[in-house]
């Protein structure tokens, strides 16, 4: 994908160039009293250099998406550094470009540097100053890990993450779940997929083996255990130091689960007057610096903590180990530092540190009555064991071999023990647990998971992201989230294929029935169908039509379908939950319609009901704020779909300027959203409209007169602005050719809308859509006879936004078809018939790619990830270091710094004028003396965000980026009298280099860093 870097804080004031074509910008600290006059000597001292500098050791690295989604570490993180000196890194995948603001313009690259200030904040009191970013898009919101694996380049984002593990070597990884109940794609991708690709990628010699050879070689690496947040079901445990004391797993929850005690008392003490009225200078408990920490996102709406966070156990469940650890049922597993024992620690059972237990078993998925094998498998840390017995643990009921004896373990080859296990014949479906001991003169324990499915079992067929993520789990041996649910949709009056896919898991050859339970308003074409000679091991698949028979059905509601599968080996049932969406008939009109905000005679179908609420708060008087009456009229001429909308809504919202024409979800607003061919998995391969009603625009700068309309595309085939100048800007062109958008609005003096709500039509040319709509089928009657079978049709949906406020925060959504996440997800928008449309013969059928902007923040870009590079080693962003650049000499002049530099490749040099501490800035306000990390409130009008541009809230001096071609040449950074003085105290020079068609080009090659200590010396003196 092609990368566009903005400069950072374009902002800053823009001094002259320099010795040669670059840019550089320079800052002053304002009224600040010089630090030095001209007199001062400033020297650059003895650098530090990423490629020179060893890389220090991290024992639990966590991996998250976004800033703030791994808010609940910074708690653990503490007391594992504070008590067991356990150093915790970050790995993140983006730095949140694509999230809101909440409390500055910024936007893309420059929220990218204040959202990663934020979450450094965040966690430099627990120890935690290791946050490697991977430079990834924070595109739109999505459910599809598959898209965002595309986007991000699933490749190169594994690439970087297995060279940051290799560098750094962490014992454990903390993530969550990969499966779809993560939600968002981003996050399904990174703390749940990346987490199991990269373990195994990292150990894996045949996986980037350049990373092995060459400047900044590393080793391949193992990691012992990956744990998750939401694997942790139970009762018991207890309010106190060693919390997991009596703590049992629920019987449905298979994981070993390890706890920590989030009361200690940390090194942090209460401020003087701090308004939670605690005693001064007493300790904070780590839960309370974790609540803290966690909070300080102001950008993303977070408040300063105010209040007192009681002490918790945290939990986090074993996913995986091959260590031993452990059982919930021994009384070592209370501890608190449980979670480090075979992986940072040694295990209490005796087995050295760096020793391996763990088991293997022939397919995750087992039957009923069926044996199927395990392995166990032991290896020493250091030195030879003595022998033992190896006892395999299998559910009441289920046959297992007899224990295994060994000789001894040795530290080189594994020793195993295999053993066969014969679940129960009439075992219920479900997750179990199968658990290894050794006992010998040393003990060890671990245990893993199969899931038992019913001997010939019948399942609804999966399709687009969720039969992607059950590929993904196989291809990964990751069975750690579950199947995923089944899931359809159906649009009213419509006759669509229900096939059921039947898996003979047993032995022998089977035949059977499957039949299909419906609820009322469905019918089938036969309510049972047969299968014969299905072979061991074999699927076939049966396939059922089923028809909706009432089109005039408003759906917006879920309805189930049951799946019974019968053969001579048993039953198997699974319900389907199928989507009900609503269908309209779009009537050709008589004439185009006048796009002026008004509905004429013109529109003569029927209005479609937009006011069903999905999303957010009730509404506050029913049929008054967001409730009846708001309604579509639709209609479609001469190759163009038009919609007149009205929509009854009483406070008006904050009003965006033009220049924020996008995140309607954040105001009054409404979004068309259009799939051309009906079938989209996720929204990248459709049209998404969104139409602000008026904006802050007194001058019309946007060319829709005075605090006119506004309109971008969001989250969609072609997202950006589509309106006014910056529509210019947008990547690919624009993107909303032809579309027309006028409105009927007035606002009251006291904020409300006169006349109780607000107009809106629009035009959208249908070949502004990525792909050709249509034909659509017959128009759905509720009879099968009739009826197309999977017809095809046009996805739409209309969605109100309504926020009663003025501080960019949306309240509450409606729609046409009105489900929760419909925004991310086509299959729940309604079906629309074009009546009697037929696309040009020439337009394409098949979605254009779609056009996502790259907006992410490049490590060499931000200083705090230069810092961090150069002064603790390992390279930006993971990817490969560069010896291609060195440079041979700093000089801090009256009027500018100097930098001499050798480089061997063409590249880009950026250069950072730093003062004070890189790896945190204070997120909040705070009139509390001697608070530096800026987490104490004294008074009630603490906790406002500081200011942070132009400047980083004066950290960054100024900053330089220039081209350079291979040989000597020299660069300088110009520099003010104030700026040269603020120089001479704390302060430092950073310096990225990246290789021309290395990072710059996406392919995350040749780059290093250092950092220069500046030195101020008085005449005459040192």
């Amino acid at each position: 994908m092609k990368r566009h870097h903005a400069m950072l804080l374009t902002s800053l004031v823009t001094a002259a160039v320099l010795m040669g074509p670059g840019t550089a910008m320079a800052a002053t600290m304002g009224t600040e009293t010089p630090a030095a006059d001209a007199a001062t000597k400033l020297e650059a001292g003895d650098p530090s250099i990423a490629i020179d500098t060893e890389r220090g050791k991290i024992d639990i690295m966590g991996i998250w998406a976004h800033p703030d989604d791994d808010a609940g570490f910074t708690t653990p993180c503490g007391v594992w550094h504070d008590l067991y000196g356990v150093r915790c890194g970050i790995i993140m995948a983006t730095r949140g470009e694509g999230g809101s603001n909440s409390v500055g313009p910024e936007a893309g690259p420059d929220l990218g540097l204040r959202r990663e200030n934020e979450d450094r904040t965040s966690h430099v009191r627990s120890g935690t100053i290791d946050i490697f970013n991977l430079d990834r898009v924070d595109f739109f919101y999505n459910t599809s890990a598959a898209l965002t694996a595309q986007v991000w380049d699933a490749e190169e984002t594994l690439r970087r993450t297995v060279r940051i593990i290799r560098e750094t070597q962490p014992e454990i990884l903390v993530g969550s779940t990969p499966s779809l109940a993560a939600g968002h794609g981003n996050h399904q991708y990174a703390q749940g997929r990346m987490i199991w690709e990269a373990a195994a990628a990292a150990a894996d010699p045949e996986m980037f083996p350049e990373q092995l050879e060459g400047t900044g070689a590393v080793d391949t690496w193992q990691v012992k255990k990956i744990l998750a947040g939401g694997l942790t079901t139970g009762s018991g445990g207890t309010a106190a130091p060693n919390c997991n004391t009596g703590f049992t797993p629920a019987a449905t929850n298979p994981f070993t689960v390890v706890g920590t005690w989030t009361g200690y008392d940390s090194p942090y003490v209460w401020a003087e007057g701090n308004v939670q009225g605690q005693q001064a200078g007493t300790a904070k408990s780590w839960a309370q610096v974790g609540r803290e920490g966690g909070r300080a996102h102001p950008t993303q709406a977070r408040v300063m903590e105010k209040g007192l966070t009681n002490p918790t156990c945290q939990r986090y469940g074993v996913s995986q180990s091959i260590v031993p650890m452990q059982p919930n049922s021994s009384p070592a597993s209370a501890n608190d530092d449980a979670v480090l024992y075979g992986a940072v620690v040694a295990d209490p059972g005796g087995m050295p540190l760096g020793s391996e237990f763990s088991l293997a078993v022939d397919d995750y998925y087992e039957a009923a009555g069926e044996p199927f094998e395990v392995t166990v498998s032991a290896r020493s840390g250091e030195g030879d064991l003595g022998g033992g017995t190896v006892s395999l643990a299998v559910p009441a009921g289920w046959q297992v071999s007899d224990p295994v004896e060994l000789d001894g373990i040795g530290d080189e080859d594994a020793s195993t023990a295999t053993f066969t296990v014969t679940p129960a014949a009439d075992a219920a479906a479900g997750v179990y647990k199968l658990a290894a001991s050794f006992d010998g003169e040393v003990t060890a324990y671990n245990d893993t998971r199969i899931a038992l499915v019913a001997p010939v079992e019948g399942r609804f067929e999966r399709w687009g992201n969720m039969a992607e993520y059950e590929q993904w789990t196989r291809d990964h041996d990751a069975y750690v989230g579950g199947r995923s649910n089944a899931v359809a949709q159906i649009g009213a009056g419509e006759t669509v294929t229900v096939p059921v896919e039947v898996t003979n898991r047993t032995a022998s050859t089977e035949s059977g029935e499957v039949a299909l339970a419906l609820p009322a308003g469905f019918v089938a074409d036969e309510a049972s169908k047969p299968f014969t000679g299905l072979a061991a091991g074999d699927t076939a698949t049966v396939e059922f039509v089923v028809t909706h028979t009432d089109p005039a059905d408003p759906g917006s509601r879920t309805v189930t379908f049951t799946a019974t599968t019968t053969s001579g080996a048993g039953t198997s049932t699974e319900n389907e939950t199928v989507y009900l969406v609503p269908t309209v008939v779009i009537p050709q009109l008589a004439s185009a319609p006048t796009v002026d905000g008004t509905a004429d005679d013109v529109y003569t179908g029927e209005p479609v009901d937009i006011g069903t609420r999905w999303e957010g708060a009730a509404c506050a008087v029913e049929g008054v704020d967001c409730g009846d009456g708001s309604l579509a009229k639709l209609g479609w001429y001469d190759d163009a779909l038009y919609a007149q909308i009205r929509v009854t809504d009483d406070v008006a919202s904050a009003a965006a300027t033009p220049d924020r024409c996008f995140g309607h979800w954040l105001v009054d607003s409404v979004e068309l959203l259009l799939d051309p061919r009906g079938d989209s998995v996720d929204t990248s391969t459709t049209f998404k409209l969104g139409m602000f009603p008026f904006t802050d625009d007194a001058e019309g700068a946007n060319g829709n007169g005075e605090d006119g309309p506004c309109w971008s595309r969001d989250a969609d085939n072609h997202q950006g602005f589509s309106t006014g100048p910056l529509a210019e800007t947008v990547e690919g062109g624009l993107n909303a050719v032809g579309v027309e958008v006028a409105v009927e609005v007035a606002r009251e003096a006291d904020g409300t809308y006169a006349g109780g709500g607000y107009d809106l039509e629009v035009k959208v040319p249908l070949a502004a859509l990525p792909a050709a709509v249509g034909p659509t089928g017959a128009v759905p009657s509720g009879d099968a006879a009739q009826n197309d079978v999977d017809p095809r049709y046009l996805g739409l949906n209309v969605t109100p936004y309504d926020s009663d406020t003025q501080d960019f925060i949306g309240q509450t959504r409606t729609a046409w078809s009105a489900f929760g996440s419909q925004q991310s997800e086509p299959y729940r928008w309604g079906h629309a018939y074009l009546d009697g449309y037929a696309p040009p013969a020439d337009r394409s059928t098949e979605a254009s790619a779609p056009i996502i902007p790259d907006t992410a923040l490049q490590g060499v870009q931000s200083p705090q990830t230069v810092a961090q590079s150069a002064t603790r080693g390992g390279t930006i962003s993971g990817v490969q270091p560069s010896d291609a650049m060195s440079v041979t000499d700093v000089k801090v002049q009256q009027k500018n710094v100097r930098i001499s530099y050798d480089a061997e490749e063409a590249g880009t040099v950026r250069v950072f004028l730093w003062k004070g501490d890189t790896t945190f800035i204070p997120v909040w306000t705070t009139s509390c003396a001697g608070d530096v990390y800026g987490f104490e409130a004294c008074s009630p009008a603490d906790g406002a965000a500081p200011p942070w541009a132009p400047d980083m809230s004066g950290r960054l001096l100024g900053s330089f980026e220039q081209a350079v071609d291979a040989g000597t040449g020299k660069l300088a950074v110009p520099i003010d009298a104030a700026t040269r003085a603020a120089l001479a105290d704390d302060a430092r020079i950073l310096v990225s280099y990246a290789e021309q068609g290395g990072i710059e080009a996406g392919s995350g090659d040749g780059v290093n860093a250092w950092s220069f200590p500046i030195e101020a010396t008085k005449p005459g003196k040192g």
